[in-house]
């Protein structure tokens, strides 16, 4: 799937610098992008991204400092210069891409404010899905930031055309500060998008037995919505071989705290018990956003590593189990022969029903909406005892 990546913001930035630094580390060249931003430092921080392609944003309002956490300023901003974005956009190519991707931190301003303007005006002029990546801030992270991305995630929800979430609550370790983790969270999320968006493309060992093209992601993620992902990891190699030798590749190897089951024949040769273990535990783990996954509409189920670990039958069976375990009934899936010491297995669960984080959100924002309705009749009120030729009191 050849994808156009827009990093807006600072954590959107960073998340497409992480992506194509990958795509260059692959050799697979499938992923291209441009990173937007309102603060002229934070376009300095990427490493992966040629000057030319990321744009600086409403310096005449912030003159190359931010927005803050304003999220209604950075999508004025946003609004304002959508021609200089979108001539950016042509400018890097758009003719072969199968879909936009717009990365964003939900809490901030920019990105926040940003994306979901964008989104509108890219569906508006081109035919190619637009979808979300949205980063959810933990509560921690302070009421602001999670007020913001209430605001910024039940407008994205209409203006893309599905909205793939990552909650940083749920991968934050215990006692970690979020921005400790930052890196931690990124790698995550480049490593499950990664495989997800870059299956179908053709690899030294040609493309999968059962090919996942971009029109089976797409068709899953059409419906809209909010939509979550499940990942798994296996050694794929003999007990004894080094795994980092044999090349963590496409999904980054293992980090000392990771687990992976390890290497082992079950009973015998059943590569196909494996692939259904390693899928279960996939959908069954951590998600990218924690949710009763028995609500989601539809599912993707894939599973890359080298061409001896794969087995069409175990692929079989997985669609099989997690359509006996989703609310809808299309599940699509496949496999992805990469050069790899292990095997992965990327579950994505699209349009999910129910999802605590989000209920959470959503009844902060109606929380904050009623607030400001009773502050503005507060004031309404103190104006008109103050226009008042006489005292009310008196009356």
């Amino acid at each position: 799937m050849r994808v156009f990546f827009i990093g807006f913001g600072q954590a959107g930035g960073k998340l497409v610098d992480m992506f194509l630094a990958q795509d260059k580390k692959t050799g697979a060249n499938s992923f291209r992008g441009i990173i937007i931003n309102t603060a002229r430092t934070d376009l300095m921080g990427v490493k992966n991204i040629p000057m030319e392609d990321r744009l600086l944003i409403g310096q005449t309002k912030v003159k190359g400092h931010g927005v803050g956490t304003d999220n209604v300023t950075g999508a004025k901003v946003a609004a304002d210069e959508i021609d200089t974005i979108i001539n950016a956009i042509d400018r890097r190519g758009t003719h072969d891409i199968d879909a936009f991707v717009v990365c964003a931190g939900l809490g901030g301003g920019t990105g926040s404010g940003g994306a979901p303007v964008l989104c509108r005006h890219l569906k508006r002029i081109y035919r190619e899905p637009v979808y979300a990546l949205g980063v959810i801030p933990a509560p921690e992270e302070g009421r602001l930031y999670s007020l913001n991305a209430a605001r910024s995630l039940s407008t994205l929800v209409n203006e893309a055309d599905n909205v793939i979430v990552f909650d940083n609550s749920a991968w934050k370790n215990d006692g970690e500060s979020v921005k400790s983790a930052y890196e931690r969270l990124n790698e995550e999320i480049v490593r499950r998008f990664g495989v997800l968006f870059r299956a179908g493309e053709v690899t030294k060992y040609g493309v999968g037995e059962m090919v996942v093209d971009s029109s089976e992601i797409i068709n899953t993620l059409r419906g809209g919505g909010i939509s979550s992902v499940g990942y798994a990891i296996s050694e794929a190699i003999p007990k004894g071989k080094s795994a980092a030798k044999s090349g963590g590749g496409l999904f980054g190897g293992l980090r000392k705290k990771e687990k992976a089951e390890p290497h082992v024949d079950i009973t015998g040769d059943d590569k196909s018990a494996k692939i259904i273990g390693l899928v279960r535990r996939a959908m069954l783990g951590r998600l990218t956003l924690p949710c009763d996954y028995s609500t989601a509409e539809r599912a993707l189920v894939l599973v890359a590593g080298p061409p001896a670990e794969l087995d069409r039958k175990g692929v079989e069976k997985s669609k099989s189990w997690v359509e006996e375990n989703i609310a809808g009934v299309e599940v699509r899936g496949g496999d992805y022969p990469v050069d790899s010491g292990y095997v992965a297995a990327v579950v994505l669960l699209a349009s999910i029903g129910n999802a605590p984080r989000i209920r959470e959100l959503m009844e902060l924002a109606k929380e904050a909406k009623e607030e400001v309705a009773k502050s503005r009749e507060r004031a309404a009120a103190v104006s008109m005892f103050e226009d008042s030729e006489v005292d009310p009191l008196f009356e």
